[in-house]
């Protein structure tokens, strides 16, 4: 989660490219070809680079109708466990799914 220090939460690490940023960076370290410090450097760099990028040049829209099952709000992140989802996305398609978490968080601009 973001600290004060850091300002950025570390959703994005979970995602294939968050996944791959940190194999690889544990490959430099295994190598001795970077420093435990400079990938943590790294990775907070990728928690504010991709939190940018998302909210600043994705303009995609979808609306999408579901059953809530659970919610829960916790150390200022909303969490949502939705079930049977239709989803409409901005091209007019429909994408379906039996279960969807949602997680979210206030962007850093709306935290100062």
């Amino acid at each position: 989660m973001a600290t004060a220090a850091q300002g950025y939460y570390e959703l994005y690490r979970g995602t294939s490219i968050g996944l791959a940023l940190a194999d690889t960076l544990d490959d430099l370290i295994s190598s001795r070809r970077i420093e435990p410090q400079l990938a943590m450097r790294i990775m907070q760099n990728f928690d504010q680079s991709i939190a940018s990028v998302l909210g600043e040049k994705v303009k995609a829209r979808m609306s999408f109708k579901a059953h809530l099952d659970t919610y829960r709000f916790c150390d200022e992140v909303w969490t949502f466990v939705i079930k049977d989802v239709k989803f409409k996305l901005d091209n007019g398609q429909f994408v379906e799914a039996e279960r969807v978490k949602i997680v979210a968080c206030q962007s850093k601009e709306k935290q100062q």
